[in-house]
């Protein structure tokens, strides 16, 4: 159960082959300057919380402790944005109260163990590309029925060749 290093973890919605089908039609749909990086379909997710390096002693706690008995739920994704320093986003007209709750019963159980979080609002939100400042956004597409199943522990390594790999997925209620 541990990681390599370099190694970071993040917990994540990782999405189904039908919702990362719908998020590559968003992606495919803008026009990207030539500096653009877009994002591989592999790597397409919903941040929930990005936990930096971990240490391996406290793995084990926190691969325990978040097991959450929440329930699943509908995100819909539909709403594509340019943030700045040229990242282009899907995001949810609104976020659902379900997302919420879940994030903040993931973060309590990091912070339990003594981990530090980030401070910034929570911007839900799927990553399309970096380096996209001029990029041209699709006036629309297809919106996305994200029925949300699970989230996941990850872990993404540094370097040119990082890779995401999982470290334990966690099923929700039905």
């Amino acid at each position: 159960m541990s990681t390599p290093d370099p190694a970071r973890l993040f917990l994540a919605l990782w999405p189904s082959p039908a919702v990362r089908a719908g998020l590559l039609a968003w992606r495919d749909g803008w026009d990207w300057p030539r500096a653009a990086a877009p994002v591989a379909p592999e790597r397409l997710h919903l941040t929930l919380h990005f936990l930096g390096n971990v240490p391996d002693a406290v793995l084990p706690d926190l691969v325990a402790r978040l097991r959450l008995p929440l329930r699943g739920f509908a995100l819909r994704l539909g709403r594509a944005a340019l943030w700045p320093h040229g990242v282009a986003v899907l995001e949810p007209a609104q976020a659902p109260p379900a997302l919420l709750e879940l994030r903040a019963a993931l973060g309590g159980v990091v912070r339990g163990i003594g981990l530090p979080l980030d401070a910034r609002p929570f911007r839900p939100h799927v990553t399309l590309a970096r380096r996209a400042g001029q990029a041209a956004q699709p006036g629309s597409g297809p919106v996305i029925d994200w029925r949300v199943r699970a989230y996941a522990l990850m872990s993404s390594t540094l370097g040119e060749r990082g890779a995401y790999s999982l470290v334990q997925r966690y099923p929700l209620g039905r």
